[in-house]
């Protein structure tokens, strides 16, 4: 750092373009750690899902005797949906 010069005044005066400034943050993962993230995406999906769906069996008849606004239909769109996202962040993770 000691033997770097201060920038001038002209190049502090251009706005960067944003466009390299991100590419040039952007990381480059490796091979296994794509697959890896991914993959984990992938579980937690799988695993909200399946266990989603059974607690939901499970408690079927309280949450039917509690005339709850909320019934079966959006609870279980509910669990769909939250273990959709996550397989959606982990094909973006495999494939971005």
């Amino acid at each position: 750092m000691a033997g770097d010069k201060p920038p001038t005044i002209q190049s502090l005066d251009k706005p960067e373009d944003l466009k390299g400034l991100l590419r040039q943050d952007r990381g480059d993962d490796c091979l296994s750690c794509k697959i890896v993230g991914s993959g984990a995406f992938f579980g937690l999906g799988a695993y909200s899902y399946f266990s989603g769906m059974s607690q939901l069996e499970k408690q079927r008849q309280a949450i039917l005797q509690s005339k709850s606004m909320f019934g079966m239909r959006s609870r279980k769109f509910g669990i769909v949906g939250i273990s959709l996202g996550l397989v959606w962040m982990g094909l973006w993770r495999a494939f971005r």
